[in-house]
């Protein structure tokens, strides 16, 4: 039998998060997340990335801060920062103690793991506070370039294709309500929402979050 060798193309890939040419960067979700975080608490980011939320929760709140990060890079680049910050996945068993943190946060990174309900779990085990934001794959432009197209919109991968994303497990606003729903000791406490500039744009996420809400940020409590 021949052996044939298989020359994979270049294409642009969001699996393998390369952070050393972005060392810095502000999101418009993290005032919000911010915001949800009281002074001097104990504080884990989930998928920090190259550590940009967990520095500005250090220098505006004085939090404590730990991170979790697959990215070689981003982890090297939150060391230099320093951050205490390990090198590893965050949907599996956590090494901390019960309680060990007052917040946990995972934000726009859900969609990317294996085990979500997993990522979940230990949220809630580690924490009294768990702040989740992520993509919603309702969002009203996905639904259009769907319908219109009948092909996975691009516009929810941020430009990648299917193949080359890390996003797996897409899903809607509606889909993580009935995930907290489905169990009885986690509890909504605040749901908020990038606001745009435009007050019709913002009145109508307000009254179809699951409609027009492009990336949702949601405060929850641990009832233990």
């Amino acid at each position: 039998m021949k052996n044939h060798h298989f020359d994979i193309p270049e294409i642009d890939d969001n699996r393998e998060y390369d952070y050393s040419k972005n060392e810095s960067q502000i999101r418009a979700e993290y005032e919000y997340i911010i915001d949800f975080v009281k002074p001097s608490s104990k504080v884990i980011d989930l998928g920090c990335g190259n550590g940009s939320l967990l520095e500005l929760l250090r220098e505006s709140k004085q939090v404590i801060p730990y991170g979790i990060e697959l990215s070689e890079s981003g982890v090297e680049l939150c060391i230099k920062k320093n951050l205490k910050v390990t090198h590893g996945r965050i949907d599996t068993k956590l090494d901390f103690e019960d309680n060990f943190f007052d917040y946990a946060i995972c934000n726009v990174t859900m969609q990317m793991v294996m085990y979500p309900e997993v990522l979940i779990s230990e949220m809630k085990r580690v924490a009294k506070y768990l702040i989740i934001s992520f993509p919603n794959f309702a969002f009203y432009k996905n639904r259009i370039e769907l319908f219109f197209n009948g092909k996975m919109p691009t516009s929810m991968l941020f430009g990648y294709s299917w193949y080359s994303t890390g996003h797996i497990h897409q899903f809607s606003i509606k889909d993580f309500l009935a995930l907290v729903n489905s169990s009885s000791d986690l509890e909504i406490i605040e749901h908020k929402f990038v606001k745009q500039s435009s007050e019709i744009k913002n009145l109508l996420m307000s009254i179809f979050p699951n409609l027009f809400q492009h990336i949702p940020i949601f405060l929850l409590e641990t009832k233990k």
